[in-house]
Formats: C-alpha cells, sequence, structure tokens
C-alpha cells in the first residue's frame, strides 16, 4: 500500500502562514485568558496583581465551569493557542483542572508564571500533559535583587526551584524579565544564566501603570535614553530593530485609532469574564456572563477597531511610528485619554531612531528617515 507523502514544514511557517490567515478572516485564533489577578507575590511594577487572600476578588473570579463554558465557545470559534496567565494562576486550586480541560480541548498552551509555586507533583504533571511553553519571570540573578522586586523574603528560592523542576523534567521552558531601575544592573547576568540554561530569554524594559490608573509601577522605569542602549547592546535584539524597520518603516493610518493587531485574530479574557480586545484595554468590554463569545467577537470588536481618533492623530502620522509603542490601551491607562500619546513612549521611539541611526525627526512626523 502507498504511503501519502505528507511534508513538513517548521512551526514558525506554520505559525505565520496560519495566522495570515486568520487576520484575513476574522479567526479568533490566538487567545489569553487571566484566571486570577490574585498573586503570592508583591512585584513593585506589576500591572495588576492583587493579594492572594483578596477575598472580594476571589468571589468574582470565573468559576471553574464557567472558565469550561467560555472555552467551548472559543474553540468552536477557532481558538488553537491559549494563554493561561495571571496574576499568578497556580494559586488556583483548580488550576490543573482548568488546565486540563483546556489541553483535552486540543489547544496549544502557554502558561505564564513566577514559577514559585511550581512543585515536583506540577512538574510531573506537566511532563505528561506538555505545554507548548512555560515562560518564567526572573527579576534578578540574586536572592537580593530578586526579593527587592517581588517583596516576599524566599521567593527567589523558590522561583529557582521551580525553573530546575521544570528542566529536570525537559518541561519547554522560557525566562523573562521587566527591566526596571532595581534590577538593571543585573540584566546581562540574568541573559547569562539563561543561556547557560539552554533556554530562550527576553527582556521588556518599558513599564506601564496598573490596569486601575496607579502610577507606582512607574516609579521603577529606566530612562528612554537606558531602553535605546539596551537595544543597542543586545545583538539580537538590535538586529531584529534594524529588520523590522526595513519592512514597516513608516506612518500608520491616521484614519483610526487601533494601528495594532488587537482584535483581528486575538482576544483576552480578563479574571472576571470580560472579553477584551488586549489586557490593556479594559472599555469597552463584552460580558461573558451576559452574553457568547461570538456576540463580542462579530459584534463589539469591529466597532473598537474602527473607533476614529479625535483631533489629528498626529502620532500616526510620524515617520518613527514603526519604532513606538504608543497604543491606546496604554493611553487609557496612563493619560485617562485613547488619544493621548503617552509622551515616555514617544521619548524612547525618538531614542531608538538615534541608535538605528535615523535622522532625527520632528514630532509632527514631517521629515522623513534616512537610510537605516
Amino acid at each position: 500500500m502507498e504511503c501519502p507523502h505528507i511534508p513538513e514544514i517548521k512551526y514558525g511557517e506554520f505559525s505565520e502562514h496560519i495566522h495570515k490567515k486568520a487576520v484575513a478572516t476574522r479567526i479568533p485564533l490566538n487567545g489569553a485568558i487571566e484566571v486570577t489577578y490574585r498573586c503570592n507575590l508583591n512585584c513593585v511594577h506589576c500591572y495588576c496583581n492583587l493579594p492572594i487572600s483578596d477575598s472580594a476578588a476571589t468571589r468574582q473570579e470565573m468559576t471553574y465551569d464557567e472558565i469550561c463554558n467560555i472555552v467551548d465557545q472559543v474553540a468552536e470559534e477557532g481558538c488553537l493557542w491559549l494563554l493561561i496567565t495571571g496574576g499568578e494562576p497556580l494559586i488556583r486550586k483548580d488550576f490543573i483542572d482548568i488546565y486540563t480541560y483546556i489541553k483535552k480541548k486540543g489547544m496549544i498552551i502557554s502558561l505564564f508564571t513566577n514559577g514559585t509555586m511550581i512543585t515536583p507533583g506540577l512538574a510531573d504533571y506537566l511532563k505528561e500533559w506538555r505545554p507548548f511553553s512555560v515562560e518564567i519571570s526572573l527579576y534578578g540573578i540574586t536572592r537580593a535583587t530578586y526579593e527587592r522586586v517581588t517583596g516576599v523574603p524566599g521567593s527567589f528560592d523558590r522561583c529557582m526551584r521551580g525553573i530546575r523542576y521544570l528542566l529536570e523534567r525537559e518541561i519547554p521552558l522560557k525566562l523573562k524579565t521587566s527591566v526596571l531601575t532595581l534590577n538593571l544592573h543585573e540584566l546581562w547576568d540574568i541573559k547569562k544564566y539563561a543561556e547557560n540554561l539552554g533556554v530562550e530569554f527576553r527582556f521588556d524594559p518599558i513599564i506601564n501603570p496598573r490596569l486601575d490608573g496607579g502610577k507606582q509601577p512607574c516609579r521603577y522605569r529606566i530612562t528612554p535614553e537606558e531602553v535605546a542602549e539596551l537595544d543597542r547592546k543586545d545583538k539580537d535584539r538590535f538586529r531584529e530593530w534594524k529588520e523590522f524597520c526595513r519592512k514597516f518603516w513608516g506612518p500608520g493610518n491616521p484614519k483610526i485609532v487601533y494601528n495594532c493587531g488587537a482584535g483581528l485574530a486575538s482576544f483576552h479574557i480578563d479574571p472576571y469574564c470580560k472579553l477584551q480586545v488586549c489586557e490593556l484595554v479594559k472599555n469597552p468590554n463584552f460580558d461573558l456572563r451576559q452574553g457568547k463569545f461570538k456576540e463580542g467577537w462579530y459584534n463589539l470588536f469591529p466597532k473598537i477597531r474602527a473607533q476614529k481618533p479625535e483631533g489629528d492623530n498626529n502620532c500616526a502620522k510620524c515617520e518613527l511610528f514603526s519604532l513606538c509603542d504608543q497604543c491606546p490601551g496604554w493611553a487609557q491607562i496612563e493619560n485617562n485619554d485613547i488619544n493621548m500619546p503617552v509622551e515616555y513612549l514617544c521619548q524612547i521611539a525618538h531614542q531608538r531612531a538615534k541608535i538605528l541611526g535615523i535622522k532625527e525627526v520632528e514630532k509632527n512626523g514631517r521629515q522623513s528617515k534616512a537610510a537605516v
């Protein structure tokens, strides 16, 4: 009997191909579900964490049955990749039940965790029911620095144990860090540690306010000059920025508010059953306790993305737009106005332009770039 030839393609090629199809046909292919905002740590920069003992938050959170019902709905509409995140998702007593239900739906699961609650038993379970990846935030390579960020004594040792448990079982692991004034001096040592383990590492040097508008995290932002210098020093990051500019250089569309991909093939669900275009855009949202996922996806999301800016939307006209992290969600929580640019992000874009060898541009976007 002849055996049909099934060609192999790399995962990246498969993912890129299917995502292009999903965007073109508005399939909600990629989702994130925050199962709680509560956390066992108290990180100084966190945009959403609540105390682990917050009883009011616990009462409002999605139940296991609600989560299963939502997972059924998003699977029906075509969701393939699903991120489980928080807060710290492992604080939920029903975490394994939630994880298993999603896994049995055939979804490709990523898990974001601080790693401090990973036990040998949980690691054994993840080895049997393998996720696509587990991402752990490592905020320092020394106990002192890590715990200055997390605010919890003993958390560094628990995090390092969690990392070890996953590595011993060869569970796909990625490490990452948020770069703060508190841990900037250890960034390259954290990166070296990850490389020595043979795991992927990434860092995020840009900190946003809390979802409730609280500005506490902003106290720990590094300067725009320091952000750009990190982009320059990291060879891979610098190369990727150069390549990105070659592909996507130029202004955005000044006639719309949302120049990003939020809500095209992706969605976000918060712990209280609110469907959002992304984690930063709290309003408008769709209450999944009052209606079905498909109603929010097909009715509300197109209206959100069709919003017109108030005023001239000079940011979208700027030649540095592709270097800038401006987004309506960030503007909403930082300025309480989706149309008001975040000055910190604008400054970073101009600093990036300098390190990439791009001519300084006027903030009204009239000047053009030099060769990259």
